[in-house]
């Protein structure tokens, strides 16, 4: 299968992906957004950041990009990007259904995405995604799990991502939340004809929200590819919002304290693809100096300092405001 690719690069960098939530729609809760955007969010402005990214994320050897049919016209974006470069075959592309972007375009909206894990969602966002990406979809996810997902329970649901996966398309989930450690262990226990359904799973993992640690070493044992979203926070790892403890660490390498975040999740085995979530080209540099970062023992400990409850996280995740 396509995404299986990912598994055998060895570039430094194969190990970080590029999500675009941040620049598929003119507002998200990432902090700091405000110096981070064009004080014009058009559709055209917003298009061509995302090419920017894109484009300086490919030539530094990024080769995982991931969208949402949520996070406004990203998948759009990514495929005018990908029409303009056919000579490009050797990404891998993977978007999520199961929430509809509802803020048409707005910062203040009422709400900006509603949720629905049904059968029929399923179908009209694949056809939606199919229109955009068609063949270039690898992976196809579904969006933030939670341990009462009806997408856990749905056998006929699970039998048409049974065809799908039988097509050649990777199906995954996402997860997000306080009990992100039980829903991925309910997805793990998922099969169809006796075979598991899920082949990569999703989740937030930081230095400041590692609830989900020991689930997603099981789910890494028993075969699914790991991916790891929000390993910034939302932008709480970031100076100048950086807790003190990363900080120090970050002088201490001489690097920014997101490359300090980010070395840190990628020291964990299971960690197949981590994603930035850059919304400027030099975010993304920076991100990507990831990989050579050499934290050692004594920076590990202090950085292991910053975990947070995970009610408390998601509590203060859930009160960040859509910038």
């Amino acid at each position: 299968m396509p995404f299986a690719r990912l598994t055998t690069a060895t570039t430094p960098t194969c190990h970080l992906g590029l999500g675009l939530a941040a620049v598929g729609r003119p507002g998200y809760i990432n902090l700091g957004r405000e110096q981070d955007l064009p004080p014009v969010r058009s559709v055209d402005a917003l298009r061509e950041r995302t090419h920017e990214l894109l484009d300086a994320a490919y030539a530094q050897g990024v080769r995982y990009f991931d969208v949402a049919r949520s996070y406004g016209r990203s998948e759009e974006f990514l495929a005018d990007w990908l029409n303009a470069r056919p000579d490009i075959d050797d990404i891998v592309v993977g978007s999520k259904w199961g929430y509809t972007y509802t803020a048409d375009w707005s910062t203040d909206a009422e709400r900006h995405e509603v949720k629905d894990h049904s059968l029929a969602a399923y179908e009209r966002q694949r056809a939606e995604s199919d229109a955009l990406l068609g063949d270039r979809l690898d992976l196809y996810q579904i969006h933030s799990v939670t341990p009462d997902s009806p997408a856990l329970t749905d056998k006929e649901l699970h039998a048409r991502l049974a065809e799908a996966a039988a097509e050649g398309l990777t199906v995954g989930f996402s997860t997000s939340g306080p009990a992100q450690a039980d829903a991925i262990r309910a997805a793990l226990a998922v099969t169809v004809d006796g075979e598991p359904l899920f082949r990569t799973v999703q989740s937030t993992y930081n230095a400041l929200e590692t609830s989900a640690e020991s689930a997603l070493a099981e789910a890494h044992d028993a075969g699914l590819t790991v991916i790891v979203k929000e390993g910034m926070a939302n932008g709480r790892l970031a100076a100048p919002h950086a807790p003190d403890a990363l900080r120090a660490v970050a002088e201490e390498t001489s690097l920014g304290c997101d490359a300090v975040a980010l070395a840190w999740i990628l020291r964990r085995p299971w960690a197949g693809v981590v994603l930035s979530g850059a919304a400027t080209v030099t975010q993304l540099v920076s991100n990507l100096h990831a990989p050579a970062v050499d934290l050692d023992a004594d920076q590990l400990t202090r950085l292991a300092t910053l975990a947070e409850d995970p009610r408390a996280y998601w509590e203060r995740r859930g009160q960040l405001p859509w910038h």
